[in-house]
This record gives structure tokens, C-alpha cells and sequence, in this order.
């Protein structure tokens, strides 16, 4: 099993990362002095792969458990189903003492992270990440949040996971589509702290068309492990994103999220969002920060060899798109900050971007 640690004092958490490791959920929430009961939140997709497995690990633990289930996609992750859920969890007799254990991909694990960070003023979460992109990124650092009509993410906490177990194996069921999306965030943290990894990237992509093998399943511990390790030690510095380092993980995220969100939700997956947004600041630190054309030309191959999109989808309106961007969290006093490269491996965080240069990038990514 391969294990990256988060140190962050008495928030402190290990991050399990093994084949097969979906049977040892339950072992290794005693081993973490979890107690009382465990809700296990996941989505239709999820449930009927792995929730039995893993409330059966949970109780032959000693765990009680019960299964809260609700419509899979990014349209459902609003604060209407986390009221719902809610309800669920007390009817079925979860208090203060109880746990929540987010089974599932992106969308589980930041609405079970954040209803645990406000069910009876916050109870502790387990998260057991299923796709691609919650796996190398958004299951470990702590943030949790809904999306609303004004934009995604809007509403949310900080509250970090006890425990993070991934099991490459459940790979296995994704479609194509679903791989390739979540490799977007492999080629940000590439790109921000490891450009070699672009090599094996490049490698992965080929092995997509057929879904992963056991082959492929054999290799990928390590390198999800890898990937985790790169956002661990950036949160490590900057928890909260109060100095500007853990900014540097929102590389293509700004425009990204815009984007996404002038389409209907879902309709883009994420990680296809932020392979566009990669490209639009690919654009723009040509323009600002200094990057080459060969470093822009190596990041823009991965994501054509991972048939990640790369122009706007029809639908998009450019104007839309820029005020759903001016809207994100990522704006500060009415400031942009925005991440750039000035080469791969170094990342800044500017305040120079303006809003015709965001229109730029959009207009950029029209051809």
C-alpha cells in the first residue's frame, strides 16, 4: 500500500492508496479511532458497485451503517439534495457521534465532505474517491462546497478528511470519457510541480481507447500516489490559500470554471473544463509571464493525446463565459488572480490579467 501523509497538526491525515484496498475501509476507520455509526454517501452510479462492499467491511469492524443514495451528476449537487440528505441521516438515527463516508467520484466527495462540515456543527468524513479526478485531486486538501446558481463552489468549507482510501481498482468500470477527464488534473500537477510526468502521461493516454487494464491498474498506485503528493505538500504550506501557494492549484481553473458553467451543469465534465482553461492560460502566460512556445506546444500534445477538448463547445457565449469567470472565488476585491507559468514547473500568481485579456483567452479558444 502506498501512503502519503498530510501533515497539518492535529488535522493530520494518511492517504492509502492500494489495489483491492476497498475491503480494508472498515479496518482502517478503527485503526483511525473513528466510532459511532457511519452514513455512507454516494450517488445512483456508485451504490451499486461498491456500497455493499464497503458497509460490509464497515461491519465486520463493528461499524452500524446505512446507505444515503442520490441522483448521480454535477446537477444535483446543490443545497436542496444536502438538505435531503440530511433529513435522511437523522431519520435514520445519526447524531454528533456518527461519521460520513463519501463513496464516490468529485461531486460525492465535496457534497458528503461539506454536509459533514455542517451535520450537528460538523462530524468527522472518510472519502473513498471512485473516478479518476477525485482520486489525484479533489478528495485530499479539505475542501468541500455546492454549487449555486451564481456559480460553482460557491458555498462550502474547509474541513479536512480523517482518512482517504483509494482503490485504483474502480477504475475499472469508467468509460473512456471518464478517465481521460480526470488525467486533465494529472497534466495541471504536471505542469505546476513535475513536467516529467507529462512522459508518463502521454504513456497512459495510449492505454485509454481499451479502458485501464490490469496491466495499467498495476502502475497506477504510483503514480496516483505521486499526484496526491504534489497537492499535499502545497496544501501542507498553505491550508487554507491564505498565502497564495495553494492558488497555484487552481492553474486553469479560473476560465475553467466559467466555462463550465455557462453550460448547462454536467453538460461539460470537469476535467474537460480545465483542459480548457489550461490551454487559456497556456495563452495567456505566452503573453505575461514569460513561457515558451515549446513548454506551451508539450502541455497542449498531452491534452490532445488524452482527446481532451481544447476549443469551446457550441453553446458558449464568450460574453456569458467572462462574467461567470469575474464571478469565481478566485476574484478578490474585484482583482483577478490568476495562476500563470512563467515555465513548467513554476508557477505565479499574477493580479496583471484583465478582463480583455480573459476575453482574449475565450476568443483564443474559439479556433
Amino acid at each position: 500500500m502506498a501512503n502519503v501523509s498530510l501533515s497539518l497538526g492535529p488535522q493530520s491525515y494518511d492517504v492509502h492508496v492500494s489495489n483491492g484496498a476497498l475491503e480494508s475501509i472498515g479496518y482502517l476507520c478503527s485503526n483511525a479511532r473513528l466510532e459511532g455509526k457511519a452514513a455512507i454517501i454516494t450517488d445512483s452510479n456508485v451504490a451499486p458497485l461498491y456500497a455493499e462492499r464497503v458497509c460490509r467491511s464497515l461491519e465486520d469492524s463493528g461499524y452500524t451503517t446505512s446507505q444515503h443514495i442520490f441522483p448521480a451528476g454535477e446537477a444535483h449537487k446543490n443545497l436542496s439534495t444536502i438538505e435531503t440528505l440530511a433529513n435522511e441521516m437523522v431519520q435514520a438515527g445519526h447524531d454528533r457521534t456518527s461519521f460520513i463516508v463519501a463513496l464516490g467520484g468529485g461531486v460525492v466527495g465535496d457534497m458528503a465532505g461539506f454536509l459533514a462540515s455542517i451535520y450537528y456543527r460538523g462530524i468527522p468524513f472518510v472519502q473513498i474517491p471512485t473516478s479518476v479526478m477525485a482520486q489525484v485531486d479533489s478528495s485530499v486538501g479539505g475542501k468541500t462546497a455546492v454549487d449555486i446558481e451564481a456559480g460553482k463552489n460557491l458555498i462550502g468549507a474547509f474541513h479536512q478528511p480523517r482518512l482517504v482510501l483509494i482503490d485504483p481498482t474502480t477504475l475499472t468500470t469508467l468509460s473512456p470519457r471518464l478517465l481521460r477527464e480526470g488525467m486533465a488534473e494529472m497534466v495541471k500537477h504536471a505542469a505546476i510541480r513535475k513536467p516529467g510526468m507529462l512522459h508518463t502521461l502521454r504513456e497512459l493516454a495510449d492505454e485509454i481507447d481499451l479502458g485501464f487494464t490490469l496491466a495499467t491498474i498495476d502502475r497506477l498506485p504510483d503514480i496516483i500516489a505521486a499526484n496526491i503528493a504534489i497537492k499535499a505538500r502545497i496544501v501542507e504550506e498553505d491550508e487554507k490559500e491564505t498565502l497564495g501557494i495553494r492558488a497555484f492549484l487552481n492553474l486553469g481553473h479560473t476560465i475553467g470554471h466559467g466555462i463550465e458553467a455557462a453550460l448547462p451543469y454536467g453538460e461539460l465534465l470537469h476535467g474537460e473544463a480545465v483542459s480548457l482553461g489550461l490551454r487559456a492560460a497556456l495563452f495567456l502566460s505566452r503573453r505575461h509571464a514569460g513561457l515558451s512556445a515549446g513548454e506551451e506546444r508539450d502541455v497542449l500534445e498531452v491534452l490532445r493525446t488524452l482527446e481532451l477538448p481544447l476549443t469551446l463547445p457550441a453553446g458558449v457565449e464568450i460574453d456569458r463565459a467572462l462574467a461567470l469567470t469575474a464571478s469565481d472565488k478566485k476574484f478578490q476585491n474585484g482583482s483577478i488572480r490568476f495562476v500563470l507559468l512563467k515555465q513548467l514547473g513554476y508557477p505565479v500568481l499574477s493580479k496583471e490579467i484583465t478582463c480583455d485579456d480573459l476575453r482574449d483567452a475565450l476568443t483564443h479558444l474559439q479556433h
